[in-house]
């Protein structure tokens, strides 16, 4: 697959690795200074995995980089760099397991009704994004290979692709539900944005998923990045980013309607994948591209 030089779609993968790197590392440095003295089960490893996803991040710009100004990348060079990323990412999310057996034990030490909120909204996502995802990538990576057919390589991305989206569609779907056991179902009734993206994250999101997992088992068989359908997979980007894009501009415009929440703390201060909000940049040129 090759694209013009400073093509819209080389610009818009060069802003998407910005935003992956920038975004990790200022959370990782924010995360290095805070207390976790009484955390520290959960939020060092979770400090730490940011750190290889910051690592990870710094590598993509300068792949990316370099691919841009230089207009040519080997083969050999963009699957080492792919690699190194992928193994970097999935160290990440395998950070999350331990507050994945946090959730677990709340249910026991914790009163019923606490217990099985908190594990809704964060044992659950971070067992199945801890155990789920790293397997997935670490098989990507061993798939990376130069000596793998590259069509497994493919499969497997475009497998982790989709299930990105149900983590994703998991972890704020169980914020809203903590979000409602916390405030009521009048916070969703009572106020139309609120219903709104109620409504684009427990349907819109699994909807999504469920086409890229569509998506994904019909293009298991292609052998060339070249025979992939790059208006579709740029649909997927731009819908997947605007969700983060959408409800942050509601934020701006509205303010926590309803009153702060749990919703809230979640999509603007722990939300490690507002990174997203830059995917649209990159699905836009995919979704316009030509396949050479």
């Amino acid at each position: 697959m090759s694209f013009k030089p400073y093509s819209p779609a080389k610009l818009g993968l060069l802003m998407a690795a910005l935003a992956y790197f920038s975004f990790s590392f200022y959370e990782f440095t924010m995360a290095s200074f805070e207390n976790k003295q009484h955390t520290a089960f959960t939020d060092l490893p979770g400090a730490l995995g940011l750190g290889f996803r910051a690592v990870g991040g710094f590598i993509a710009v300068v792949a990316v980089a370099l691919y841009f100004f230089r207009g040519h990348y080997s083969k050999v060079e963009a699957l080492t760099s792919v690699r190194i990323v992928v193994l970097l990412e999935a160290a990440y999310w395998l950070s999350f397991l331990p507050s994945g057996y946090a959730g677990i034990t709340t249910l026991f030490r914790s009163s019923r009704f606490f217990g099985y909120a908190f594990f809704l909204e964060d044992g659950l996502p971070c067992i199945v994004e801890s155990i789920a995802l790293p397997i997935v990538l670490v098989k990507l990576f061993y798939e990376l290979s130069p000596n793998r057919p590259f069509k497994n390589a493919i499969k497997w991305g475009l497998v982790f692709g989709a299930l990105y989206i149900y983590v994703a569609w998991l972890n704020n779907m169980g914020n809203w539900i903590y979000a409602i056991i916390e405030k009521g179902t009048w916070y969703i009734t009572s106020y139309p944005v609120n219903a709104f993206t109620f409504s684009t994250t427990t349907v819109g999101l699994l909807l999504l998923a469920l086409y890229a997992t569509y998506f994904a088992k019909k293009s298991s068989g292609v052998e060339r990045l070249d025979n992939l359908n790059l208006r579709t997979i740029g649909v997927i980007m731009i819908f997947f980013g605007l969700y983060m894009d959408v409800n942050y501009m509601l934020w701006l415009i509205f303010g926590s309607v309803g009153g702060w929440g749990t919703w809230y703390a979640w999509m603007l201060g722990h939300n490690m994948d507002q990174w997203l909000m830059a995917l649209p940049l990159l699905g836009l040129p995919l979704y316009f591209h030509k396949n050479d």
